[in-house]
């Protein structure tokens, strides 16, 4: 999806509309369009998914109703919804979600979106008025990015294709470098990287006029605070209602017109999915998982467990195993595949994985954020004991990659700021209503800011960068309201996701649920060494870098010259952390 609205009395830049939207073709190479009208124009790279036909296409035009529709994601409960609107007079053209959103917005107006069960990031434009809608869902799962300028505002769904349309200030932002290098990447919205483009936050719908003013509400926010009415449930209750939950969800998520797979990595969010779409009937379900070859003494696949949950429930499985000689390729695409860097190593297991099960499903289930919703990763149980307070403090020891202190001896003094922003931002966050623990507040931050900036965002990412759409059932809305209400202690027992692993009990396999936890394993960039560790050397010593001088060069030569030595907080290589980001700033020409 893309577009442009102008305020400065001249007609949209079609053409540039045009560039950016063809610069999403690997997000939808299903068909394209493009619809002008004055100084507004939408774009549209389609996968189709529901309504195959060609009254499904978009941008959608809907001459009664004075509306142009531009739509990234998918509507859950279009069905449902279409009755509904159908009682109120509304009449259809196609069987389209995209329409839906439109006779949704004719009805409701911009409380349309707390009608939605689904993802999405979506434009709708008004005839009469010139007013342009922008909303996107609320656990950020669909991107929306912007570029706003005194003269006109340009969006699209991916960073890299509004440069494409050129005009955009790609300078770098000094506090979305200090994000970047402190908070594991992420950089919270609106910032990007690049002080030109910004992001639409989750939960966000914002209204632009024809003259420019604008005006924003966040129309969700999850309280991960305790609820009076299940005051006195007990541990059977919780885990009964997630277990239903996450049954309600994943069904939710094979609405299509076509099959719909699943990510089967083996631990247990992924395969609790398996099982519960075996117990709903599901036959014949396409499963994928993905390996490396070992290297620097790690393991690099998981096979072990999902081919025992393979074959437990029938699935027609796919072991992908991706010989070395795929990954020092892999990284320049997974690069180029990059909205925003991203330091994972999970992003090339995801692109190289995508590409593959492209070439069987279009759409996908997938377990991620279960682990940030119900409290599964090694930070959350240090933070149980801290006093509410402090616990913004507590959480930046436990998960920050650094802390500020330690800039600069990293950052070149040209680059730093004069002050702790990234410690400031989570500060902010913790400090909302509601979340009555540190835990709470932690994984409230992590569900809402840590969560979309980095897992779902590198998920969407990698699977559309080959027109493969994942959903993703941990981050139903309604699922994650219910866990935020689930007592803290019920969510870190039994080594973390407690209330899950024993909702899960009969389920699936035992050896999943008691099994050490794992992770997407690509042990040749954890393992920086020949000629994956030369292409960060090259990088870093580019005079593309050397023009930049992000970081100090005695740094950058004593990581070169050790450098599987220094690791983050959480783990990550220290060179790669650097060496991505200047791959990134020089794949999209950027400074």
């Amino acid at each position: 999806m893309s577009g442009e609205i102008r305020f400065d009395g001249r007609s949209a830049d079609v053409t540039a509309c045009g560039c950016v939207t063809e610069a999403m073709a690997h997000r939808g190479p299903d068909g394209s369009g493009l619809w002008a009208r004055g100084p507004v124009v939408l774009g549209h790279r389609r996968l189709s998914i529901i309504d195959l036909s060609a009254a499904g296409g978009q941008p959608m035009v809907d001459s009664p109703l004075g509306l142009t529709v531009a739509f990234n994601g998918c509507i859950y409960n279009y069905r449902d919804l279409r009755a509904e609107l159908e009682g109120h007079g509304h009449r259809f053209f196609s069987t389209s979600d995209t329409e839906v959103i439109g006779k949704a917005y004719a009805q409701w107006g911009t409380s349309c979106v707390d009608h939605f069960l689904g993802m999405f990031a979506f434009a709708v434009v008004e005839h009469a008025s010139g007013r342009l809608v922008l909303a996107r869902d609320r656990l950020g799962i669909k991107p929306l990015y912007l570029d706003q300028t005194a003269a006109r505002l340009r969006f699209a769904s991916s960073l890299p294709a509004l440069l494409a349309g050129g005009g955009t200030d790609t300078s770098i932002d000094p506090v979305a470098l200090a994000c970047y290098m402190t908070f594991h990447s992420i950089v919270p919205p609106p910032r990007t990287i690049l002080n030109g483009v910004k992001k639409l936050p989750p939960a966000t719908v914002r209204v632009v006029e024809p003259d420019g003013t604008w005006t924003e509400r966040t129309y969700w926010k999850p309280a991960f605070s305790r609820d009076a009415a299940q005051a006195g449930w007990s541990d059977r209750d919780w885990e009964e209602a997630l277990l239903e939950s996450l049954r309600v969800a994943v069904d939710r998520r094979m609405v299509a017109d076509v099959p719909v797979g699943v990510l089967l990595s083996g631990g247990i969010d992924s395969s609790l999915v398996v099982a519960l779409l075996a117990q709903a009937g599901q036959h014949d379900l396409k499963t994928f998982s993905i390996g490396f070859e070992a290297s620097g003494g790690e393991s690099g696949d998981e096979f072990e467990y999902s081919s025992l949950v393979a074959k437990r429930f029938g699935t027609d499985h796919h072991r992908i195993l991706i010989d070395d000689s795929r990954l020092l390729p892999g990284v320049d695409a997974t690069i180029a595949a990059m909205s925003e860097p991203m330091v994972s190593h999970d992003c090339v297991a995801f692109y190289l994985l995508s590409e593959d099960v492209a070439k069987s499903v279009k759409v996908v289930q997938s377990g991620q954020g279960a682990d940030e919703v119900l409290g599964g990763y090694d930070w959350y149980p240090p933070l149980a004991g801290v006093p509410r307070a402090d616990a913004a403090e507590a959480y930046a020891d436990v998960f920050f990659d650094r802390r500020w202190s330690a800039m600069p001896s990293l950052v070149s003094p040209d680059w730093l700021i004069d002050h702790d922003a990234p410690s400031e931002l989570v500060a902010q966050g913790f400090a909302e209503p509601g979340a009555e623990t540190a835990v709470d507040a932690a994984l409230r931050s992590d569900t809402t800011v840590m969560l979309v900036d980095d897992p779902v965002k590198r998920v969407d990412n990698m699977t559309m960068a080959w027109g493969l759409e994942a959903r993703v059932p941990f981050l139903d809305h309604e699922l994650v309201e219910l866990a935020g209400r689930i007592p803290p202690g019920l969510k870190l027992a039994d080594g973390g996701k407690g209330v899950l692993k024993r909702a899960a009990r009969g389920v699936v396999p035992d050896e999943v649920i008691d099994r050490t936890k794992g992770y997407f394993p690509v042990p040749a960039i954890r393992q920086l060494q020949g000629p994956m560790l030369e292409k960060v050397r090259d990088a870093l010593s580019s005079d593309a870098a050397r023009r930049r001088g992000l970081f100090r060069d005695e740094t950058v030569q004593a990581l070169l010259s050790d450098p599987n030595r220094t690791r983050t907080r959480l783990g990550s290589n220290a060179l790669w952390q650097l060496g991505l980001l200047e791959m990134w700033l020089q794949h999209h020409g950027v400074g």
